[in-house]
């Protein structure tokens, strides 16, 4: 099994020195691929000095995000591929724990783990939570579209996740109509081709800072970008979970009420005011919320999804 860590980047040069140097400190062999769009001079300059260690390609034209992370896959040459933005970082042992993990579910296709978000000074603010229990364990594919529309399977963003490279070129890729999304979106195809994995390990680093790509879009871009990717979930949940779905309009209700309150924590009056509507006083869409922060907290994740512990603790 080989891994290539796909590295995309646009004019954070500061940035992208710590994301390498993660990637080139892995504890075991991996290939590195800088996927670069059409940065300035300078970032071009440092990836190629550092010669036969990193795989450099760069983008005749700005192409945003998604279109450099698909030109990076295609550069990369391993069997799994790790995602990794430019102001993100790994941990030293995250390929060596990710494919221990893999070995023992070799029908997986995709992997994830916990993260921290960290801020600019690298000091941690919180952690992504704890899936279930052991160190590592695999959902079967049967389950994974029912897990992640509840929001019960957490395979997160891309610093997280990893995926078997012939699983994603044949889902498409990433999508570049999404200015947001694009890798929730990616993980939803992905997953119809295999099992997935979830590590309890904190493998990855998440810078939260107001540079970060996703702080562009507006809450109500993003609900609308949600409404679309729940959408698309429910359209691939399996058959045997059919029977106890909820409604698509109570998820919908659920999704405005969420980033709401969003919005309220952040002190966006403007962006509450014109998320807020009759989704506030629907009761499904507060019980579907209050079903959600209570299965993450008591970690009561739903009897119907099966959870296979790979490596106990």
């Amino acid at each position: 099994m080989k891994f290539s860590i796909v590295i995309s980047t646009y004019n954070r040069l500061h940035l992208l020195r710590r994301a390498i140097d993660s990637a080139l400190r892995q504890t075991i062999p991996c290939e590195v691929v800088v996927a670069d769009d059409c940065s300035s001079e300078e970032t071009e300059k440092y990836v190629r000095s550092l010669g036969d260690a990193v795989v450099y390609h760069r983008n005749y034209v700005n192409q945003g995000h998604a279109a450099t992370v698909n030109a990076g896959v295609e550069k990369a040459s391993g069997d799994w591929i790790k995602f990794l933005d430019d102001d993100d970082y790994l941990d030293i042992h995250c390929i060596e724990k990710m494919s221990q993990a893999i070995a023992l579910c070799p029908d997986a296709v995709i992997c994830s783990c916990i993260a921290a978000q960290v801020d600019t000074n690298a000091t941690e603010i919180s952690r992504t939570p704890n899936f279930g229990s052991g160190l590592a364990f695999y959902i079967p594919q049967v389950d994974i579209h029912y897990g992640m529309l509840l929001e019960l399977i957490p395979f997160g963003t891309p610093v997280q996740v990893a995926c078997r490279r012939d699983a994603f070129l044949k889902s498409g890729g990433w999508d570049t109509q999404f200015s947001v999304c694009d890798d929730i979106d990616s993980w939803i195809r992905i997953a119809q081709f295999g099992h997935g994995i979830f590590l309890n390990e904190c493998l990855a680093y998440r810078m939260i800072w107001p540079g970060g790509y996703n702080q562009k879009f507006s809450f109500i871009h993003r609900l609308h970008t949600n409404i679309l990717m729940k959408e698309k979930i429910y359209s691939f949940v399996n058959d045997k979970h059919r029977h106890h779905l909820p409604k698509m309009e109570d998820i919908k209700n659920y999704l405005k009420l969420h980033w709401t309150m969003v919005a309220f924590k952040r002190k966006d009056l403007q962006s509450c005011f014109a998320l807020i509507n009759s989704s506030a006083l629907s009761f499904n869409s507060w019980k579907f919320l209050i079903n959600v922060v209570y299965s993450r907290k008591r970690k009561m994740y739903n009897s119907h999804i099966q959870k296979i512990v790979l490596m106990e603790k």
